[in-house]
């Protein structure tokens, strides 16, 4: 009986509540909300229903008037904890923060003419970015940017420690600008193809408007393709944000370039540093960071080294270890949405092109070492520039691994259906070394590819097999790997191999450059040509066409069978 009663009250009171402000225009309900908020109170924080209300006020509302516009940006400056005011002739709205401000210059009718940021000890830039988001009206996107720049000072302590702290970043992210314009020589022809793979840096993007210095570091044969055949995608492969971060301990970070100019290199092409002294540096609350997007399945033992090279460990909090197969399969969502790895052999199908399958098994026996665990890791804590070029090659290493092995993990589980053309069983031999143990059709004995990752550009095959005395057949096989970073479709390439020298015929030798080493990736140089204009090459007597590949993406194979028809036909001068 009371809680009926309670309910009747409640719904009486917002009966009274709808009477009282019928008649009240949005204008007045909008300055009803905002008179609450200001109240003082005994926390600082902003009322968070309050908030939610205006929000919603608004969202119900088109800007569609100077006063509107200024409404919104209020709301959103409160959202993200930023200060807002209106210039004395109200066309100017400036969002303030501790260490940045924006000038938002507006015009009669609720437009928006510029907009300025202006960042620590930085004169105010016009941003086409948030310009074009606020004409848009994407309000949601705009308040998102400005997180992104609230996130560049994420530092506790008072505005000095928070300068002092953002102006160790800027120096080093100079200092790894100077890194990235050293002379190098060149191994790709693709010039942003070779910064990413082979550069001391990777690919260098200055930050901008919130989103901090990237580099991409890595990116696979098959992302190259991927690029080209999708342009709409943008930026794919591995990167990595330079960020910096709070911490419990304080570090020495630099306080000025340590690159003396001009810079003098080492015998592996590296400047020479200055130390960290203390005219040039300053102990801190915080740490350097790389975040990687998307975080990296790695090793343990690569983490260690991780943490070799930093002299800062990675809390072991932050990491979930794991057997090193479940992480693949979790980030490459080919794991069922299960979390856990049942320990059993995993089993999976690889489609290729000219309606070919093969099979590839995972022995959990062999992979449950614990040795052979890993963790997602996310984030790299460093102090120096000097860290990052060691990090990155570390990061390369294991991406090549990553690659190889993910290369045999697919959606596409064993069923009565398919018939396999080969069937192979992975095995871990060492941290950067792979067994794929194979039988042909023609041989009554089993056959064994050893495959050593050295690091992520000094990659080597053996083949053990009956009767293989050819000593170019390994020199072919790395080849082919090296181009493709695929297991099955260098098993596939061998497969046709040695088929045709069972069979007596001719093998043309595959075609490098003039250092011996492999002809370029696709999207290098003449490569790209042939692959763009379908010039009718042909693998296994597949003419390479565009509508060969149409087909191959309408059989039910999906992108992975289109990308490995392409890098399929990449290798076919091999044959």
């Amino acid at each position: 009986m009371e809680l009926k009663m309670a309910v009747v009250g409640s719904k009486s009171f917002i009966s009274h509540l709808h009477t009282k402000y019928a008649e009240k225009t949005w204008n007045e309900t909008f300055k009803l909300v905002r008179r609450c908020m200001d109240k003082s109170r005994g926390d600082t924080k902003p009322c968070e229903s309050l908030i939610r209300c205006l929000k919603i006020l608004h969202e119900a509302l088109n800007v569609s008037s100077l006063s509107t516009m200024v409404s919104r940006l209020e709301i959103i400056a409160k959202q993200r904890g930023m200060g807002s005011h209106l210039s004395p002739t109200e066309t100017t709205c400036y969002l303030t923060a501790d260490m940045f401000y924006l000038e938002v210059l507006l015009l009669p009718g609720g437009g928006v003419e510029d907009i300025k940021l202006a960042q620590h000890g930085e004169a105010p830039v016009s941003s086409e970015s948030l310009l074009q988001l606020l004409k848009s009206k994407k309000f949601e996107e705009f308040s998102v940017k400005l997180e992104g720049l609230s996130s560049l000072y994420n530092i506790p302590g008072d505005n000095e420690t928070k300068i002092k702290v953002y102006t160790a970043l800027q120096f080093l992210g100079k200092d790894l600008q100077k890194i990235s314009h050293l002379p190098r020589p060149l191994r790709e022809c693709n010039l942003q193809v070779d910064m990413i793979l082979n550069g001391r840096i990777g690919y260098l993007m200055a930050g901008r408007e919130g989103i901090p210095m990237t580099i991409q570091y890595y990116i696979s044969p098959s992302d190259i393709l991927l690029e080209m055949s999708e342009s709409e995608r943008g930026s794919v492969g591995r990167v990595a944000l330079v960020t910096v971060e709070p911490t419990d301990s304080t570090h020495k970070l630099q306080m000025a370039s340590v690159i003396p100019q001009p810079p003098q290199l080492d015998a592996q092409g590296l400047p020479l540093f200055s130390p960290l002294c203390e005219g040039l540096s300053e102990m801190m609350p915080a740490c350097f960071q790389l975040k990687l997007q998307p975080p990296l399945p790695m090793l343990s033992s690569f983490v260690e080294k991780l943490s070799q090279i930093t002299d800062v460990a990675i809390a072991d909090a932050d990491l979930q270890w794991a057997p090193f197969p479940q992480l693949m399969m979790n980030l490459l969502g080919e794991n069922g949405g299960d979390k856990t790895w049942d320990g059993q052999d995993a089993h999976f199908l690889v489609p290729l092109p000219g309606r070919e399958i093969h099979s590839y098994v995972l022995p959990g026996a062999a992979w449950e070492e614990a040795s052979l665990r890993g963790a997602l890791v996310s984030t790299i804590p460093f102090t120096h520039p000097a860290h990052v070029p060691a990090l990155l090659e570390l990061l390369r290493h294991q991406c090549a691994i990553n690659t190889l092995l993910a290369s045999c993990i697919t959606s596409h589980r064993p069923s009565p259906g398919p018939v396999c053309d080969l069937h192979c069983e992975v095995l871990p031999e060492s941290g950067s070394r792979l067994s794929v143990t194979f039988h042909l059709s023609d041989s009554d004995s089993l056959s064994v590819l050893l495959v050593n990752v050295a690091d992520s550009r000094q990659l080597t095959c053996s083949l053990f097999a009956a009767g293989s005395e050819d000593p170019s057949m390994d020199e072919y096989i790395s080849r082919v790997l090296k181009r493709c970073m695929s297991i099955p479709v260098t098993m596939r390439a061998l497969n046709g191999r040695m088929s045709k020298r069972t069979c007596g015929e001719p093998l043309p030798a595959c075609s490098s450059t003039a250092d011996g080493s492999p002809a370029p990736l696709p999207m290098s140089c003449e490569a790209d040509a042939s692959l763009s204009s379908g010039s009718g090459l042909e693998s296994d007597g597949i003419p390479t066409t565009p509508s060969t590949a149409a087909m191959f993406s309408q059989d039910a194979m999906g992108p992975e069978a289109e990308s490995a028809f392409y890098l399929s036909v990449a290798t076919s001068v091999c044959y």
